[in-house]
Parts: structure tokens; sequence; C-alpha cells
């Protein structure tokens, strides 16, 4: 099974000329699944079409935002409004209040928020916030879990438990990840190491409370307590990154969803109703060392723009006016879970392949489980997964381009839609088995 991709082939190659690579974020140019990617026309609902007139399911949903699907009315509408009155005034509006306000009453560990333009921007204020209470410099991350491009989260993945971090890309200073610390992820006894070590240098531990960028690795349990717990005992902050997580996950999040609280958390996605987005929240006594109430400088001239908060506004409106929004949403998610894993066990690959899901974030691997950490998912056949992709791709599913990404549910998916993918996934994985 062939799709016309002539019009999307030429527009790639045009691309390709005078954007780096064809495209400004580097896993859309589809270079880890050996293909080339379809340009994007419009999207409805659930669906996604190319410039080529293909239809597709589409399941990465803008890597989170999409969870009412692609152009909701509510937010479509909002945008337009707002628009017409002005894009950016580098001066306050209400809209940047009102969403601050849905955001601290639904976060409980919110009392109050600083927007940013990009999560990878809200990551560089949380990380200099903490460093700038505390008075410390070290910050401890976990080998998988990825907190934007910052130089100080560039740290590679394959550097060892309380090592030094060393740089993962090259224009990243070795100063710069000098103070990064490694462990890795769902290892008690390698923060327990790390913080008998350093405990007192430790500024801040940041974590994804729900890893999604090394496919969708849920925290093991008593794992995000032992960082709390870790952090009390140090005087160090917990950071939340809820970029991916924040209203996915439920109102509340993941740290709703654990019954954690951290100090600081982190959000874009959804807040942002698919417009860039991203903010910082947490108690007032820690966020008022912001400037302009405190001394630790941060400043964005579209931070807070009209046109993302009436976004992120109407579509935590829309949400938070039905009762019943997470409940579908988890039955959705659940009837995908389960028709994958038929169609694993359809194709022979029951015991050769591993599915984790939380809520509306799901991933297949294909390796064998447990998948709790980056050295495991690490093991998952790539070239299987090419196959995979390509074979649900030509009938019709649009997944994340990447073994390592999360797949996500939206409102938009109908019970038709599931069935459908799934009965494309039982083609798909046979395909795959052939090179596993």
């Amino acid at each position: 099974m062939t799709r016309e991709t002539k019009k999307s082939a030429a527009a790639f190659t045009r691309a390709s000329k005078v954007l780096v690579g064809g495209v400004n974020s580097p896993v859309r140019s589809f270079a880890a699944v050996d293909g080339s990617p379809p340009i994007i026309s419009y999207g409805a609902g659930a669906k996604i079409f190319d410039i080529d007139d293909n239809e597709y399911t589409d399941y990465v949903g803008s890597f989170g935002p999409a969870i009412l699907g692609h152009a909701p009315e509510a937010v479509v509408t909002a945008v337009g409004k707002a628009v017409r009155k002005g894009a950016s005034f580098g001066a306050p509006t209400q809209t940047e209040t009102l969403l601050a306000e849905r955001i601290v009453a639904a976060i409980g560990s919110a009392e109050k928020v600083r927007f940013t333009n990009s999560g990878t921007e809200a990551v560089m204020t949380a990380i200099r916030l903490a460093r700038g209470v505390t008075g410390r410099e070290k910050v401890l991350k976990f080998t998988g879990c990825y907190h934007g491009h910052a130089d100080a989260m560039l740290v590679s993945a394959g550097s060892g438990c309380a090592t030094l971090g060393v740089p993962s890309s090259p224009g990243v200073p070795s100063q710069a990840t000098a103070n990064t610390l490694l462990a890795p992820f769902n290892s008690a006894e390698a923060v327990a190491e790390i913080f008998q070590r350093s405990g007192k240098e430790i500024a801040a531990v940041i974590v994804e409370p729900v890893a999604g960028n090394m496919g969708v690795v849920p925290p093991g349990d008593g794992f995000l307590q032992t960082l709390r717990e870790a952090c009390d005992q140090a005087g160090a902050m917990l950071i939340f990154d809820e970029v991916m997580t924040g209203f996915r996950l439920g109102p509340g999040g993941a740290q709703k969803l654990y019954d954690i609280k951290p100090d600081l958390t982190t959000l874009g996605k959804i807040i942002g109703g698919g417009m860039p987005v991203g903010a910082v929240a947490g108690l007032a006594e820690i966020m008022d060392n912001l400037a302009p109430a405190g001394p630790v400088y941060q400043a964005g001239t579209l931070s807070g723009n009209p046109v993302a908060m009436a976004a992120g506004l109407a579509a935590l409106e829309t949400i938070s006016a039905d009762d019943e929004f997470y409940d579908k949403l988890e039955q959705t998610s659940a009837q995908l879970e389960a028709g994958m894993q038929a169609a694993a066990a359809g194709a022979g690959l029951a015991n050769r392949v591993c599915i984790n899901r939380v809520g509306s974030m799901l991933c297949l691997y294909f390796c064998p489980g447990p998948v709790a950490n980056y050295a495991q998912a690490s093991l998952a056949n790539a070239q299987a997964f090419g196959v995979y992709f390509r074979q649900m791709l030509n009938r019709g599913v649009y997944l994340p381009p990447s073994q390592f990404e999360a797949i996500f549910v939206s409102t938009s998916h109908s019970s038709e839609d599931i069935q459908a993918t799934c009965t494309a996934a039982a083609q798909a994985l046979a395909a795959a088995r052939e090179v596993m």
C-alpha cells in the first residue's frame, strides 16, 4: 500500500534549500524513520491532511497540545477575536491574569505564575530561580528526560550516575553542564548516592514525573516520593517538568495523579491551546524572587501575548466545562492500548514488544519489557520501528517519527478511529516482525 506523495516530496526538497534540514525541529525530518515527511496542509479534529490530499489519523497532536483535536471551534474563535485586537503589545492584558488564575486553581502547588514563550524558556527560568533562591549551582536530572535545549540540560544520556555532565551537542561549552548531575530514571539508589555525596550543593532536582521523551515511562512505586524527601532533607528544590503532562493526565497534572507537590512546575503545550507558550508556577514565596518582585532576572517581549493567552484560556475552559472530559479520554486511550496489545499478539509479538501507557500518553517499544528507564528503552529495535512507522503511515495513521516519542490521544479520536488504527497496527506489526 503506497500513497501519492509527489507534492510533499517536491515541497520538502524546496524547503531543504532554505530551511536547515528542511525543518525547524529535527524530529520532523523523518531522518529517524528513513523517510521524507508529508507536508501538512490542515487539521480537523483527530485528522490531518497533507498537500497531496492524503488523510491521516493523527497521534502526534503537535507532541501534546492537541488534546481537543485540531482546530477546536472554541480555540479558533478565541484566537480570531484576540488577533483582531492586536497580536502583541509588550504590555499587560487581562487575559494573562485569567489564564494564570485557571492554572493556580488547578495546580495544587501553584500560587503564582510566570509565562514564557516555550517549555525550554520555562525550564531555564525554573532552574535559574532555584539557583537564585538556594544560592547553589548543581542540578540533578535523569538520563532520557528532556527539558528543552538550554545548554545546561543538553547532557549526554550515556554519562554515568553522579558523573559531571558531558555536553551532548557541539556548541555547548563544558562549563555549561559542569554543574549538571545525572542519574538513571526510577533509580532511588542512584539518587540517594548523589545526595549523600553532593546534597548540600544541589539547588534542584528536575524530572519529568512521567517521562515522555524516551517513549512513555511511568515513575516506579515511591520514586517521586524519594525525590521529594531527598530535596526536603538537603534543602534543594524539586522541579516537575509538566510541559507534557500538565492538564493532560488530569486537571492537576502528574503531581495530582501521584500526590506529590513539587516546589516549581514548568508547563506548556495544552496551556497554549496550540500556540507557543510556557510557564513556571510555584509557591508565592519562591516565585516572588523573580524580577520585578525579586532579584532573579527573567523577561520576554512576547511572554503572555494576548493571542497565546486567549488560545490557552479557551482550551482550559473547554476542558473544565465537561465533567467527564478525562474519563472519556481515559476510555479512548484504554481502547487504543487494548487494541494494540491484541494486534501485537496477533502478529506473534506479544512477548517481543512492550506497551507503556499513562492516561492519554502511550508508547509501543520494539523490545521485551519492562521499560522503566532510558537504558531499557534504548534496547528497542529501531529498524523494526521504522518498518512499523512507514507501514502505519501508508495506512493513514500518523505516529511520532521516533521510537522515543509518545503517542498522544485526544477527545476527537472516535471509537472508529481507534478500531481502524488497531487494524492497521496488526498489519504493520506483522511486517515489522520480519526484521526483528
